[in-house]
């Protein structure tokens, strides 16, 4: 019957849309004519859009579909479920549900708060390209209020960042990032990573994912997966939670991940590390801050009673059972050296270097983000980061496939283009391990680290690496722009890309002065913004296509090629509407 209404709305080219209800699961079918058809979920006054489809053919497929699913099942059928409500599987749902696509989020956890994720267990650095994620999403100055931070800095001019990290340990100083090196830099209001904590990443990320219709269902611990050619079911006990795509957000033991059977390869641990909160008797004998010593590696941090510490045993700890006093009491005095005390531990945790990775970020209608796709250790703290990254990536890509515009390969691009990042990642994880050994190669390695990080280059080098500012996907073309994090381009009326940005659409840049590409954009107009004027600083370029991950498609220059924009454009952003 759906289908029938559809179609005789369609046939007649009414002016208003035309509504109908689903057979089962409280879902609507609204048809637009000249705007595709959206399906809605009805929960109490809550309309959830589901899809938005701009070609005749793609309307009745989604009717039908929806259609058999409601008519066998009685459930309503999402766009997407994700698995997991972590920081990566909010910031996906969040990017899915700015598109228009219906997201269902399932934590196995029932409840969001945990001390784990609160300060200071939950302590995270996140990167400059990770803040700038929050900042093109406007959730940059919410994410700041609740990470207590009230000084963040909003420079007019590249200067030094306030931090760099370390590797290995080793602490590098900030004042020796030489800006002038760092490619494509431009000043603007996210160019600083953050120290923030799990729970205001996820409490941030859970009220805009409401504000966008996601609904999060706590307590559902998926047991089973299974898909075909054109939908993917994810199981709960008696419970079937059906949906065009499923994500994989939940962890480094992810259920998903073996569910659907993914290939995990890589290489095992050298060592087990510990994160502590305790009472110690006599906290002076241990040192402030990163300590590599001739037996592993300790970290006294600013906060009180709260440790770190590695010890080279290959993984031998038992990670099923919870460390106890005694024992890690007894790891601590053989890697400080000392006979320090814990009169009480309160919490604590261990962790391993295993460095895994999956062979591929897809199988069939099931994709992996973060921890679930690669696992390794702490060091450098870059998996929170790592894992936006892939959130930012997969988000636009796979709503623009749910949505029926997506040109053809676009979603495999996904594991093309961050599979190495991942990939670089555990490798710059491994060699901060091997470094931190407790034998003369490795100490001797340390040595000569320390030699380069004291240099300019060395640091430079290194804070390009942990920044995301170094990261370049190959997307053909010898433009040097092109597959870089596009700078915070500023127009002369104070407009800046970020702003541009908010509503998760690419954006078009045109600086010429004839406004040679407004045209050709507007065949796109559903998909990216365009934007004309001249730049404070335009790089010497004429105009520039950003992807809504914030990645540099294309860029022309002074006098920008039109059939070149339109080829990349139809590349990244599929046929155009008119």
């Amino acid at each position: 019957m759906i289908s029938r209404c559809a179609r005789r709305a369609f046939d007649s080219d009414e002016r208003h849309p035309a509504t109908a209800k689903a057979v089962g699961g409280g879902s609507l079918l609204a048809l637009a004519p000249g705007k595709g058809i959206t399906a809605h979920r009805e929960s109490g006054a809550t309309l959830q859009t589901y899809a938005a489809l701009s070609k005749p053919q793609d309307w009745f497929a989604a009717i039908d579909f929806m259609d058999g699913w409601a008519s066998r099942r009685g459930s309503f059928v999402h766009d997407v479920v994700i698995v997991g409500a972590g920081p990566v599987g909010l910031f996906l749902a969040c990017e899915l549900g700015l598109a228009g696509c219906s997201v269902l989020v399932l934590e196995r956890e029932p409840e969001p708060g945990s001390p784990w994720k609160a300060d200071p267990l939950g302590m995270r650095g996140l990167s400059a390209a990770s803040v700038e994620a929050f900042y093109r999403r406007g959730m940059l100055q919410p994410l700041l209020k609740a990470s207590g931070v009230n000084d963040y800095p909003g420079a007019d001019e590249p200067a030094p960042p306030r931090g760099v990290g370390h590797f290995a340990g080793m602490m590098l100083d900030p004042a020796k990032v030489d800006v002038t090196a760092l490619p494509f830099r431009l000043p603007g209001p996210a160019t600083e990573g953050v120290m923030t904590h799990l729970e205001a990443v996820e409490s941030v990320l859970s009220e805009r994912a409401s504000m966008l219709g996601v609904e999060v269902r706590r307590g559902v611990t998926v047991s089973a997966i299974a898909q075909d050619d054109q939908i993917v079911v994810a199981h709960a006990g008696e419970h079937e939670y059906p949906a065009r795509w499923v994500v994989g957000c939940d962890g480094g033991r992810s259920a998903v991940r073996g569910l659907a059977g993914f290939d995990f390869v890589g290489t095992e641990p050298q060592f087990t590390g510990y994160v502590v909160l305790a009472t110690i008797a006599d906290p002076a004998k241990l040192r402030p801050g990163f300590n590599l010593t001739p037996t592993g590696m300790y970290l006294r941090t600013p906060a009180k009673g709260y440790l770190g510490m590695l010890e080279f045993d290959g993984g031998a700890f038992d990670r099923s059972q919870r460390p106890t006093r005694e024992h890690l009491q007894a790891v601590l005095r053989r890697v400080s050296g000392t006979g320090v005390t814990l009169s009480e531990v309160h919490l604590a945790s261990s962790f391993t270097d295993r460095a895994m990775q999956t062979t591929t970020y897809r199988r069939g209608r099931v994709l992996l983000a973060g921890d679930a796709a690669h696992i390794h250790s702490r060091l450098g703290a870059q998996g929170l980061n790592l894992g936006i990254g892939d959130a930012m990536n997969l988000g636009w890509k796979l709503a623009a496939t749910v949505r029926g515009y997506a040109p053809d390969g676009l979603l495999d691009t996904y594991t093309r283009e961050q599979h190495p990042i991942g990939a670089w990642v555990l490798d710059w994880t491994r060699a901060q391990a091997a470094a931190m050994k407790p034998d003369p190669h490795a100490q001797a390695v340390q040595g000569v680290i320390r030699d380069l990080i004291g240099t300019h280059d060395g640091t430079t080098y290194v804070f390009e690496k942990v920044s995301g500012s170094s990261v370049r996907h190959d997307l053909g073309g010898e433009q040097p722009l092109v597959g870089r994090n596009a700078p915070d381009l500023r127009l002369e009326d104070g407009t800046r890309l970020g702003d541009l940005m908010r509503d998760g659409r690419g954006v078009a840049l045109d600086f010429s002065t004839d406004r040679c590409l407004r045209g050709s954009a507007m065949g796109w107009e559903g998909r990216m913004r365009y934007a004309a004027g001249a730049a404070r600083n335009d790089l010497g370029l004429g105009a520039v296509l950003v992807r809504p991950d914030g990645i540099v498609a294309w860029a022309g220059d002074r006098a920008p090629d039109r059939e070149a924009f339109e080829r990349a454009a139809g590349h990244w952003f599929g046929s155009p509407a008119i």
